[in-house]
């Protein structure tokens, strides 16, 4: 079966509610800056009506991922479920205009739409409050074995790793994925992720369940209880098929056995928010790989797409990033 698809992503379905802060406003309301808070449903609607004007755009790190491949022109979908209620359908709604292809049924009971409340200060710092509602009821029943078997690579959300029924889902999916010759991702998400489930990652790399593992430096180090980033490397170019490794303003690098590949970053006039930066790399890195692009290519692409996220407030781009890559000499 030729491939259709070049990236299909699995992960929370999250409506990102940004706003402005000033630290004060942190302070007031017991925040630790530039931290990611769990929060209940009932601290989510006090947060969102103490919160100046925000931007209500679908988020999610792994939607994050597919709406830029798609912005780079590639044939992107995700699988992520909704509540049927009205920041469901913002979900919705905003993934298929960014050009993503977006079936999931939404749930008609349950939990509300997740949300993830942001708070940006003016040295462009996040301060993200989230509440995980209904998206971490995923189930093998919203695993979509057509767009699975169709998709070049599929992209797991380490963020999703939690839940069990959404674990088995994730490894119903690399069944599908391996079965028909494709290829199966995993991004570690964040390290408090690595440090709950170091073993089970670790599992998943050494049993060759995922093929490519996305990680920034704090990540690795995490993997492999170290705080010295080459000996955490290279463990992680041991065991690993393939890496993408990003390392904020140090650039990021590609490993596959004795292969390595290290790009710098690309320049950015301002770093206005980070939030996505890490997504989009790895939007930038899969569209690549899924094209047949050599690794530092893809890395660039990753750089590119990176830098333009940060430049605005908002984890999706603003500007087309297949436009970008031809000025940059990336893409014809």
């Amino acid at each position: 079966m030729p491939s259709t698809l070049d990236v299909v992503t699995i992960g929370n379905a999250i409506v990102d509610v940004i706003s402005r802060a000033q630290e004060d406003f942190l302070l007031a309301q017991g925040m630790a800056k530039g931290a990611m808070t769990l929060i209940d449903e009932a601290r989510a609607e006090a947060l969102y009506g103490a919160m100046g004007p925000g931007v209500e755009i679908s988020g999610g790190s792994a939607a994050n991922t597919a709406a830029g491949v798609a912005s780079l022109g590639g044939q992107a979908a995700f699988i992520g479920l909704v509540r049927d209620d009205g920041l469901g359908t913002v979900f919705a709604h905003d993934i298929r205009a960014a050009g993503v292809a977006y079936g999931t049924a939404a749930a008609a009971e349950g939990p509300a739409t997740a949300r993830c409340l942001i708070l940006v200060t003016p040295d462009g710092e996040r301060t993200m409050n989230t509440y995980l509602g209904a998206a971490q009821n995923l189930t093998t029943s919203h695993i979509d074995a057509a767009v699975i078997a169709r998709a070049s690579v599929t992209y797991l959300e380490g963020y999703l790793w939690d839940p069990a029924p959404a674990k088995a889902a994730f490894l119903a999916a690399a069944d599908i994925a391996h079965g028909a010759g494709r290829q199966v991702a995993i991004t570690l998400s964040d390290a408090f992720c690595v440090d709950r489930y170091r073993a089970e990652f670790l599992d998943l790399i050494r049993r060759g369940v995922v093929d490519l593992v996305f990680a920034n430096e704090a990540e690795v180090k995490s993997l492999y209880e170290t705080g010295d980033f080459d000996a955490a490397l290279a463990r992680l170019r041991e065991e690993a098929k393939q890496a993408v490794v990003t390392r904020s303003e140090k650039g990021a690098l590609f490993c596959a056995g004795g292969a390595l590949v290290t790009v710098p970053a690309a320049p950015v006039a301002e770093v206005v928010d980070t939030t996505g930066a890490g997504d989009l790399f790895a939007a930038g890195y899969l569209f690549g790989h899924a094209r047949g692009l050599d690794p530092a290519t893809s890395l660039r692409l990753g750089a590119l797409s990176a830098a333009e996220v940060i430049s605005h407030v908002g984890a999706r781009p603003q500007k087309t990033l297949a436009d970008l890559a031809k000025e940059a000499g990336l893409l014809r």
